[in-house]
């Protein structure tokens, strides 16, 4: 196997690889952590019916684990901005041409900030144990600051960034062991192993299914410095690490999270909890420390849309320098060299959402995820594989295809566990994305109005 500082550089952009292991674990681990499970917790417990809950957290990471590995393997031997976009590209020009990484841009411009808006909705909720009676108005006008402090912050060198990141990861992991110790110091084995005596009944698997939702939308993340790949050092080696890394830390920090949370009141308790980790350092340690904690849980809420926005502003501008998406997107700032435009158009669809009800938007759009990005990166792997079998492969996934199989099986679960309407609202949007392309590629003179256009990147010599 050659050494992984012999992959060809990329050369369609001006960023500085800055990022190692250490830092790039702390980005994925940030962006996966987040608000999430502060506010998951009661709703994963809820779906899964008692202290069993933990199955979900433990079928999230084994989903995530196998998908990670489709990601670190497409990751390292294509280590290029944004991510998903680069792998579809390279697999799906053979026979459809600009298709499935143009859909892919379609839903993530809209996705990604919308999950981050859950981030800063997060944020606000939270605050509630600050001023409980805090209007309409005041929690949305505090919600579009943080928004526009995250985007000042972004508005910046990747090696600014990496420092505050690093920052932020610490206060994420304070933040967490805080509330795990706050509820093992006065844990109550009676609390949080009181199973239900029906927990495996016939209601079981639907639970799962609503709780492996939960469950990998808070394991989410774990690819974001896939999306960041011209910005990592080594990255045959920082790419499958950073994914693998992040992965197993998270599974223990979840399942720590919350068997310490379950053993503090009863799980019904729990279960209606609208501000969990507060509820757990209040019981355990008193109001005092509660509002620390909380403060901390806010900081955290804050570094996830952070690292969310960071990642995410990279896919448009991956698109537009390939004539996939409005040129506009394909500029980085004269001075500081990012791609300007995209962050800013992120935010602002992120201030957007957080003025919407999102729960039943952000199930269509992870819906569509699933079919655009999930799925079809799998089916990628394979075609590459195929098509490309002298690509450079510093890391090929381990016991393959058997990662493959299990993450295909795992979306496929996730998906038909979700809402009915989302799959109806998912299917519309990617069917509004085909009509959209079949216009652009008309302008364009692209596939199907004309041949397809093989360029394989990452086969090409320097």
């Amino acid at each position: 196997m050659q050494d992984s500082s012999a992959h060809p550089p990329v050369r369609d952009n001006a960023f500085h690889r800055s990022i190692g292991l250490f830092s790039g674990t702390a980005i994925n681990m940030t962006q996966m952590c987040g608000v999430g499970p502060f506010i998951t917790i009661p709703i994963m417990v809820a779906a899964m019916g008692g202290p069993q809950a933990v199955i979900g957290w433990i079928a999230g990471a084994i989903l995530a684990m196998a998908d990670g590995l489709v990601w670190a393997e497409l990751g390292a031997a294509m280590p290029g901005s944004g991510g998903t976009y680069v792998y579809l590209r390279e697999a799906f020009q053979y026979r459809t041409g600009k298709l499935m990484p143009f859909l892919f841009i379609w839903t993530m411009l809209l996705a990604i900030p919308l999950l981050m808006s859950t981030g800063i909705i997060g944020m606000a909720e939270y605050l509630g144990f600050f001023f409980p009676g805090l209007g309409w108005w005041p929690v949305h006008l505090v919600s579009l600051a943080a928004t526009a402090i995250v985007t000042w912050l972004l508005y910046r060198r990747i090696e600014s960034v990496r420092a505050i990141t690093i920052a932020l990861w610490i206060i994420m992991l304070v933040s967490v062991i805080g509330v795990a110790a706050a509820g093992f110091s006065h844990f109550n084995p009676g609390f949080a192993f009181a199973y239900p005596p029906d927990m495996f009944g016939s209601h079981f698997f639907v639970g799962l299914g609503a709780g492996l939702i939960i469950g990998i939308y808070d394991y989410l993340g774990y690819n974001t410095t896939a999306y960041i790949g011209d910005e990592l050092r080594d990255p045959g080696r920082t790419m499958p690490g950073s994914i693998i890394i992040s992965v197993v830390a998270m599974m223990f920090v979840y399942l720590l999270l919350n068997i310490s949370v379950l053993g503090v009141a009863p799980w019904q308790e729990i279960a209606q909890s609208k501000s969990v980790a507060s509820l757990v350092v209040e019981r355990s340690w008193g109001h005092a420390a509660a509002a620390i904690m909380t403060v901390l849980i806010i900081v955290t809420a804050f570094a996830s849309v952070f690292t969310g926005l960071l990642g995410g502003s990279r896919v448009p501008f991956q698109a537009a320098q390939d004539k996939v998406f409005l040129s506009v997107f394909g500029h980085l700032h004269a001075r500081h060299g990012f791609p300007h435009v995209a962050l800013l158009t992120m935010g602002v669809v992120t201030a957007i959402g957080t003025f919407l009800d999102l729960t039943e938007v952000i199930n269509m759009l992870l819906a569509a995820t699933i079919i655009v990005q999930s799925i079809a990166q799998i089916a990628a792997l394979v075609v590459l594989r195929k098509r490309q079998p002298h690509l450079h492969r510093p890391y090929k996934q381990w016991l393959y295809p058997v990662p493959c199989v299990i993450a295909l099986l795992g979306w496929i679960y996730v998906y038909v566990s979700a809402s009915t309407l989302s799959l109806i609202l998912s299917g519309a949007w990617i069917v509004a994305g085909l009509v959209v392309f079949a216009i652009w590629a008309k302008v364009n003179r692209s596939w199907p109005f004309a041949p397809v256009e093989v360029r394989e990147t990452y086969l090409e010599e320097p």
